[in-house]
This record gives C-alpha cells, sequence and structure tokens, in this order.
C-alpha cells in the first residue's frame, strides 16, 4: 500500500492480498485521522458483508471468494473511545455482473483498490444504543 495526502484529500493505493480495512486503519492512525469521508473502488479476491437483524440486533454475514470490482464503496470513519471506528458499506459485482453488499467487514484486494480519504476538522464518537443495538455517532 502507498498514499499521498494532497491539500484535502488522501490517494491510497492499495496492492494484492492488502486487507482494505486494515489498510485504511493504518492511514487513518498514522494521519491521526478522527474524522473522515471514504470512497474507493477496484478488484477484490474476498470480502465479507453483513445486514444488521434490527429484530435480532445481530449481523448476519457473508463471505464471497470470487474475482470481483467493487461497485460502490463508501462510508465514515470515526472514533470510539478516542479509537478507529470504520463505517463502511460495499457492493461489488461478479463476472456476470451479480451485485453483493453490504456493511464492510472484510476485504482482500486481488489487482488494486484505489481509495480516496477526505479528512474534515472535528471528531465525532461512537455510543452503544441498547434499544437499537448498533453503535451510534453521538457529537461532542
Amino acid at each position: 500500500m502507498e498514499y499521498r495526502v494532497f491539500n484535502s484529500a488522501i490517494v491510497v493505493r492499495m496492492d494484492p492480498d492488502d486487507e482494505v480495512m486494515e489498510q485504511l486503519r493504518v492511514v487513518c492512525e498514522k494521519e491521526k485521522i478522527q474524522l473522515a469521508e471514504v470512497n474507493a473502488l477496484g478488484a477484490l479476491k474476498e470480502f465479507t458483508v453483513g445486514l444488521f437483524n434490527t429484530q435480532t440486533k445481530e449481523y448476519k454475514s457473508n463471505t464471497f471468494t470470487f474475482p470481483s470490482e467493487v461497485t460502490s464503496l463508501w462510508g465514515t470513519v470515526t472514533t470510539q473511545d478516542g479509537a478507529f471506528y470504520p463505517h463502511l458499506h460495499m457492493s461489488a459485482a461478479d463476472e456476470a455482473g451479480h451485485e453483493y453488499g453490504g456493511h464492510l467487514q472484510k476485504a482482500v484486494v486481488s489487482a488494486t483498490v484505489e481509495m480516496v480519504i477526505r479528512p474534515m476538522a472535528g471528531r465525532v464518537e461512537r455510543e452503544f444504543s441498547p434499544s437499537v443495538g448498533l453503535n451510534l455517532m453521538k457529537f461532542l
């Protein structure tokens, strides 16, 4: 993985076998990013996405292990207890054009992923909401 900082954005190139969430964490911790918008595209060989069931308050995860193209990846970086907290959603298509997506948990690069991180001044913490069952944004 390599990246460069430009005025209001960080452009990241991820390489084969890089794990997307881990590389995002590395950049955000190194650059001391506590609040950002994230967008990306690229090619994967494996990814895990989930869907939160609001009734059971649990995620159902699906892992896909085929060559895919990221058709959309976006989300936010915030903090929880001062630590890196990503919230990303992704969809990816197989060779027939069928798309699969949800809350991104893991993604392994096959060729490359190109990511843009747009840091923002400020900080938004996450706080667990027992009634919802998720870590919701808490504005400081």
